[in-house]
C-alpha cells in the first residue's frame, strides 16, 4: 500500500504489542493496557512535526533559550466509543491537549455511519486535530468524522488508527487527500461483514469486554 499520506509505524515494540493484541486468548485487561501503550507510541510519531518556539528559561546554572510548543494546544478527537482506548495513552504523552468526541455507530445493514453525539473544544480552527479510532475498516466513520471537523472549521487534521484495511485507506484518501494517516498495520482485506482480516476482532468489544 503506497498512499502518499500514509505512515505505517513499524517499530519493533509497536509490532510486538500489536501481535499480542491480535491473539484471541489475550484477556480484556491486557488488551486495554496494550492499546494504551501503543497509542502513546503512535502519538509520538504523530507529534513529531509540532511547531516550537524558543523561550527564555533559567536553569539551575544559567539563563537559556530552549524550545517549547507554540500556538493553541492540539486537540485529540475520539470517535466513540473505541477511540477512547487510543485517547488515554495519547493524553499520557500530551496531558495538556484538548479533547473532542464524535459519537458514530455503524449501521449493520448499510455499514454507513450514524452520528449521535459531537462535542469539540473552542477555536477548533486554530488547533491541530488528531482524530483517533482503532480501526479504519470501511473508512466511512473516519470520513464522516473528519468531514464534521472540517464543517466546524478545522483545517489541520491527522488521523490515527491501530489497524487499517486497503479498502478503508482508499475511501479515506479519496474523501480527504489532505489528511495524513498513521497506523501500526495495513492488513489484508475486509470480510463480508466489514471486519478487517486478519485483524483483531471488534476493538470496542475487546477493549470493554462486551459482545
Amino acid at each position: 500500500m503506497s498512499e502518499p499520506n500514509l505512515t505505517v509505524v513499524n517499530h519493533p515494540l509497536v509490532q510486538h504489542k500489536l501481535t499480542i493484541m491480535r491473539d484471541v486468548g489475550t484477556p480484556t485487561s491486557t488488551f486495554r493496557q496494550l492499546l494504551r501503550e501503543l497509542s502513546l507510541l503512535l502519538a509520538y510519531e504523530v507529534c513529531r512535526d509540532l511547531e516550537t518556539e524558543l523561550v527564555e528559561i533559567t536553569t539551575p546554572l544559567e539563563k537559556f533559550k530552549a524550545p517549547k510548543l507554540e500556538g493553541k494546544k492540539l486537540c485529540f478527537v475520539s470517535i466513540l466509543r473505541a477511540g477512547n482506548g487510543l485517547l488515554d495513552g495519547m493524553l499520557d504523552l500530551v496531558p495538556s491537549a484538548r479533547v473532542g468526541h464524535i459519537g458514530l455507530y455503524r449501521d449493520p445493514d448499510t455499514l454507513q455511519p450514524v452520528e449521535y453525539y459531537m462535542k469539540l473544544p473552542d477555536k477548533i480552527g486554530d488547533r491541530l486535530c488528531v482524530v483517533v479510532d482503532p480501526m479504519l475498516a470501511t473508512g466511512n466513520s473516519a470520513v464522516a468524522a473528519v468531514e464534521r471537523l472540517k464543517d466546524m472549521g478545522a483545517t489541520r487534521i491527522k488521523f490515527v488508527c491501530l489497524l487499517a484495511a486497503p479498502e478503508g485507506l482508499k475511501v479515506f484518501a479519496e474523501a480527504h487527500p489532505d489528511v495524513p494517516i498513521f497506523t501500526a498495520s495495513v492488513d489484508r482485506e475486509l470480510n463480508d461483514h466489514g471486519y478487517i482480516m486478519p485483524g483483531l476482532g471488534d476493538a470496542g468489544d475487546r477493549l470493554y469486554g462486551t459482545k
